[in-house]
Order: structure tokens, then C-alpha cells, then sequence
């Protein structure tokens, strides 16, 4: 099933290179989630999250934030697909990003 949500953005990073024969090309985008809750104490407020989505350069449509990256994150849109796991989890791939949309002022 596919959602749409706003979130906040806190860092990206790019990847790419050959590890043992083995090629990897990816961009991590860290995203602001929920603290859930655990079954060993209580929790309360967000952390990030690392999603992958793209290749690597993925990251130069970013790339021109980088010397005025805000303290507090970037919105952006997200669109994610959710499936179940097999231990009745809900597994978030993130499968676009983008900046939100500026809000208007009233």
C-alpha cells in the first residue's frame, strides 16, 4: 500500500564504491519518525531514521542545500510503501522525496 506524508529531513548521504567484488550505489536520507513504543520502558518525542531510495546521485538534487542546510531539517514529501512482515510489523520503504511545498502565510 502506498502513503503520502510530510516529514522532516535532517541529513542525506550518498554512497558508492565495491566492497570485495561487490558494487553498492545508494542515498540514505535521514528522516524524523515517531520514538514507538518499546516494550521496555517509556518514550516520548522523534529520532531519525535512515530510508535508502535511489542511486547516488540522487544526492546532487540536494546538493545545492549543503552550505545552508536549516538547524531544524528541510520538509519534504514523502511517498512510501508499506507491506506487512511476516512478525505482524509494518515494513516503510521510501520510494520518493521531495521539498514540501512552501506554505503560504495567512
Amino acid at each position: 500500500m502506498k502513503m503520502q506524508s510530510v516529514a522532516v529531513l535532517h541529513g542525506i548521504k550518498s554512497s558508492k564504491g565495491e566492497i570485495e567484488g561487490r558494487g553498492y550505489d545508494s542515498t540514505t536520507f535521514h528522516i524524523s519518525v515517531d520514538l514507538g513504543q518499546s516494550s521496555s520502558g517509556e518514550s516520548m518525542g522523534v529520532v531519525t531514521r535512515p530510508f535508502k531510495c535511489g542511486k547516488s546521485d540522487e544526492y546532487k538534487k540536494w546538493e545545492h542545500l549543503k552550505n545552508s542546510w536549516p538547524v531544524g531539517g528541510i520538509p519534504v514529501l514523502c511517498e512510501f510503501d508499506i507491506v506487512a512482515g511476516a512478525d505482524q510489523s509494518a515494513k516503510l520503504t521510501l520510494l520518493a522525496i521531495k521539498p514540501a511545498p512552501a506554505q503560504k502565510a495567512a
